[in-house]
């Protein structure tokens, strides 16, 4: 005879266990305490076994049945239920525990030795903002490219088309990383190419070579009223043409007069290599003007914030003061690098290898390869001399004129 639900919820403790049958191994057991339980008995291989099915009544008469079913399901192809419901509580436990925040951490973690501070904490702010909110608690294994796409649209309508894109690479970076470490079978990011919207690709706004003395003219009479050490920055950044972080972040142990060099230490370099700026005299001069204005406050940056002085300058400081001189558009702080290496190369006739070297960019083949802080450093000391002298004479003549360049 089958259970019922009333004959369920009138079962009364006795002083011992005792079972009420439902059929086909199921039945309820009740507890002298009042708890009462689901359990099926079942053979299967040879061997007597038992189910726990769950506890009443949080598991009703009807639940039971199904759970039975499955059960049974499960018997008639071979399986053990017992075995069958233990493993499926492995693979949920190893899910919990290999959630795609929990794997993208980790990855993060791994990597950020070989990343600047600045770029480390860039992916880490990208992946807590945009990522992590949406599939960050979900098992890494059991995404794929609708879950991601969800989460890249939901940039794409903030408008921010490239963050969409590098947070795509980042998730596919991660993926790949638990492919790696046996946490999911497939990189799903791999599915989107051409899903996101993208926008015609913009370089850093430079002027043309020929634009210089009018940048120099504006720099000398300061109609927009730039604070001192804006205008110092500036003129460095277009003579040294390091990266606007590396010139902001700029500390004053980092500066040899001596020898008239300024080493940018790798944690601070995109490519995690300590870089040598050689300095022309123009250079020194800016840098001891700076020294003279900072040198009573107590900071180490050679661009302290002012403000906040124990703080770099704004990121965006560069950009406005260029903007202020009628260059918006036209120019940006990361704009002076493309400026240096099209007129070196194209006026003051230097190699490649050696502009690319002072730009601290990687060579391809064995040259990036063997790629060592002081390679060329003759020549680029004498490269970045002749570039200082050229934007002297550009700014004495008011125009681009012809100059010759000095032999090392």
């Amino acid at each position: 005879m089958k259970l019922t639900n009333t004959a369920c919820d009138a079962a009364k403790p006795k002083e011992k266990p005792y079972k009420m049958a439902d059929g086909q191994g199921m039945y309820l057991e009740i507890r002298p305490n009042g708890s009462k339980y689901w359990r099926m008995a079942y053979r299967i291989h040879g061997k007597q076994k038992l189910l726990a099915l769950g506890v009443y009544p949080e598991i009703s008469l009807k639940a039971a049945r199904e759970k039975r079913r499955e059960a049974r399901k499960l018997i008639d192809q071979g399986i053990d239920p017992s075995r069958d419901k233990q493993a499926k509580k492995r693979k949920a436990y190893i899910n919990a525990s290999n959630t795609f925040k929990s794997v993208a951490l980790e990855w993060h973690e791994n990597q950020k030795g070989r990343w600047s501070d600045n770029h480390a904490n860039n992916v880490l702010h990208r992946m807590e903002r945009d990522i992590f909110p949406y599939i960050g608690a979900e098992p890494i294994a059991d995404l794929d490219a609708p879950d991601l796409l969800d989460v890249l649209r939901r940039v794409e309508k903030r408008g921010a088309l490239d963050i969409a894109g590098r947070t795509r690479q980042i998730c596919g970076q991660v993926f790949r990383y638990g492919i790696q470490t046996g946490r999911c079978k497939r990189d799903p990011s791999a599915d989107l190419k051409g899903a996101l919207k993208t926008r015609k690709t913009e370089h850093f706004a430079a002027i043309d070579t020929k634009e210089i003395p009018e940048l120099l003219t504006a720099l000398e009479k300061n109609d927009a009223r730039l604070y001192a050490r804006t205008r110092r920055a500036i003129k460095l950044s277009m003579l040294t043409f390091v990266r606007p972080g590396e010139l902001r972040q700029a500390r004053w142990e980092e500066i040899d007069f001596e020898a008239k060099e300024w080493v940018i230490p790798a944690e601070r370099m995109k490519m995690r290599r300590a870089h040598i700026v050689p300095l022309s005299r123009q250079a020194i001069a800016i840098l001891k003007e700076q020294k003279e204005e900072t040198g009573h406050i107590k900071t180490d940056l050679v661009f302290p914030s002012q403000i906040k002085p124990r703080e770099p300058m704004s990121d965006g400081t560069v950009r406005i003061a260029l903007q202020k001189l009628g260059f918006k558009g036209r120019m940006t702080a990361h704009g002076f690098r493309a400026l240096a290496r099209t007129t070196i190369r194209e006026k003051l006739n230097y190699e490649p290898d050696i502009i690319e070297c002072q730009l601290a960019h990687k060579a391809a083949g064995p040259l990036g390869e063997a790629y060592n802080r002081a390679q060329f450093l003759e020549q680029r000391k004498v490269m970045m001399q002749a570039w200082a002298d050229y934007l002297d004479n550009a700014a004495a003549h008011g125009k681009v004129v012809n100059f010759k360049r000095k032999r090392a």
